[in-house]
């Protein structure tokens, strides 16, 4: 029972996070290779807090606002850039984020990592138990999913389809560029924190290595697999992502080969991340397009 607890928490958790990329990568058309840095940003930031003895509720609100604060310094620095190089800039700064996490002891206790973090009391004063705490994670998941489905409605949304569609037509129509894509990172950014924060909470140790490319590849295909674009496309892509990894936990693996098999599951990802953009770039659930011209 614990097992698919645990399963349906870390489900909901990378849901959060890929909600967070198909803003920037299916509406507005952003291909963030960095995104893994807000998740690991937001987790650091509240485990920090909550290690010190600071208010688990302030530590996740601090790591969503750090998050959103760092988001609009990189989107201001790095929006002049386009396609390439805009995925470019970005994966330099998740890898030097990843740096910063390794390398500053004194802050992140380096590649020992973080360990002790404290999982919010609920009912009675105490630490959440798993059946708490993914009712916790459920409701922040359907709050994610609500906010982010009325953001696609509404004007501002649909201007980043535009935008994603057209430049040329989105500033002839007025439409600030830098200012819609810096928005749509802030927010990303923002939940990307959101989920980091739930992580670290929910593992109670977190370290460099869980915020590796390996990561935003997942998160990428979770994205791409369930549908770029799509609501709840990052929902289903997640749900079976998440499941793939698991089922590999049950092959009878020999255990010389098991140091391999954690290199080879981010090749076979990377691998059906390109053949999905090839042959089914709009995943398993199409974007709705009936709105477009709204």
């Amino acid at each position: 029972m614990d097992y698919l607890l645990h399963i349906a928490i870390s489900t909901l958790i990378y849901a959060i996070f890929a909600m967070s990329l198909n803003l920037e990568l299916g509406y507005a058309g952003l291909y963030n290779f960095g995104h893994i840095a807000f998740f690991g940003i937001g987790a650091y930031t509240s485990a920090l807090m909550a290690v010190g003895g600071l208010p688990i509720p302030l530590g996740i609100t601090s790591a969503m606002a750090l998050a959103g604060l760092i988001g609009a310094g990189l989107a201001f620095t790095v929006l002049r850039l386009t396609g390439d190089y805009f995925g470019i800039a970005t994966l330099a700064f998740g890898e030097m984020m990843r740096l910063l996490f390794l390398n500053e002891r004194w802050l992140t206790k380096g590649p020992m990592g973080i360990p002790g973090i404290p999982r919010p009391t609920l009912l009675g004063g105490m630490p959440a138990d798993l059946l708490q705490y993914l009712m916790f994670t459920v409701a922040c998941t359907i709050l994610v999913f609500l906010i982010l489905h009325r953001l696609e409605t509404s004007p501002f949304g649909r201007a980043l389809k535009v935008v994603r569609e057209d430049e040329f037509v989105a500033q002839a129509f007025g439409k600030n560029l830098l200012s819609l894509k810096m928005r749509c990172i802030v927010v990303g950014s923002v939940i990307a924190g959101l989920a980091g924060a739930l992580w670290a909470h929910y593992m109670t140790y977190i370290s460099p290595n869980d915020f590796t490319l390996q990561g935003t590849i997942i998160v990428l295909l979770c994205v791409v697999l369930g549908g770029k674009g799509s609501p709840s496309g990052p929902l289903l892509g997640t749900c079976v992502v998440v499941l793939l990894q698991e089922s590999l936990r049950f092959l009878p693996i020999p255990t010389d080969f098991g140091r391999h098999v954690a290199p080879l599951q981010g090749m076979v990802f990377g691998l059906m991340l390109v053949l999905l953009m090839l042959r089914r770039p709009q995943g398993l659930i199409a974007e709705l397009h009936g709105g477009r011209g709204a």
